[in-house]
């Protein structure tokens, strides 16, 4: 069942995965504990995986640990700065040694918000380039001779639509994630050999509360606030703005993540998915 704001009913979509699909499979994802992130741990631990859940905020992988016991999953959960190559390479290095491989990455970690692009301060683009695109790389570096030593493995990065056309005020964003696009394609060929297959999500609008809050700009700035539209007229933008009419949800993005780590993504490598019911094709940014 579908809603024009709050996206898939969950235990419908679920039911299309074959329950156990990745029992004996290693997950670890990045920005975990909330928003989509949390979305995929929560798929991912349901089709069997034991999920290796990594945040800045302890307080966030608390919650979202507890939330996916409760379900009967298997969970951890890693205090982890991907900014720092040091602490990640500890970080997945411990993984691997504790549960004996990683399967699946999935780079989820992103730091987002509206700033002018003229004013954009030294400190503001360094923080969103380095955790959406160097967090990227040192994740995936640090996993690639785990998997490249086990035959194989899955890397799925999370990009974004709006550099695909322009969006003002995210120029730190947009850069960064046509960097992973970038990133996706290049490792996919390079890493081929090895059996590790590199693709990347790239979400369109997902209203959860960080993207609320991350995406809500400036009073004086011009650019629609659509997060913060009651719902009535959230649910009047996804039928004029959203060619499938509905918001997405993070269970529509943990979907196809599920997919590209389950034996059906075998032949796949090197791609970027739009997930985002046909929006960024709809219309130009204002």
């Amino acid at each position: 069942m579908n809603d024009a704001t709050g996206g898939s009913d969950l235990a419908s979509v679920a039911s299309i995965f074959r329950p156990g699909l990745l029992d004996g499979q290693v997950a670890l994802v990045t920005g975990g504990g909330t928003g989509i992130g949390l979305g995929i741990s929560q798929l991912l631990a349901e089709l069997g995986a034991h999920v290796v859940m990594a945040s800045r905020k302890p307080a966030n992988l608390e919650a979202a640990r507890a939330d996916i016991e409760s379900r009967g999953g298997k969970v951890s959960a890693v205090q982890l700065d991907v900014r720092d190559p040091e602490q990640v390479k500890a970080a997945v290095d411990g993984i691997a040694q504790q549960l004996g491989r990683i399967d699946v990455l999935v780079n989820n970690a992103a730091g987002n918000f509206y700033a002018p692009s003229a004013t954009l301060s030294p400190n503001a683009w360094k923080s969103v380039v380095e955790i959406d695109l160097y967090g990227t790389f040192y994740c995936s570096q640090a996993v690639y001779p785990i998997m490249a030593a086990q035959g194989g493995g899955r890397i799925v990065s999370t990009s974004m639509t709006l550099h695909y056309r322009g969006w003002p005020m995210m120029a730190h964003a947009t850069a960064a994630k046509a960097g992973v696009d970038a990133l996706t394609r290049t490792l996919a060929v390079e890493w081929a050999p090895q059996r590790i297959r590199v693709n990347a999500i790239a979400p369109g609008p997902i209203p959860t509360e960080g993207v609320r809050k991350a995406f809500t700009p400036p009073a004086d700035s011009g650019v629609p606030d659509v997060f913060a539209a009651a719902d009535a007229r959230m649910a009047e933008y996804a039928k004029k703005g959203i060619p499938l009419g509905r918001w997405g949800s993070p269970r529509d993005i943990a979907n196809m993540v599920a997919f590209l780590a389950s034996p059906a993504g075998d032949w796949i490598t090197g791609s970027i998915f739009v997930i985002d019911g046909g929006e960024w094709l709809a219309k130009a940014p204002s």
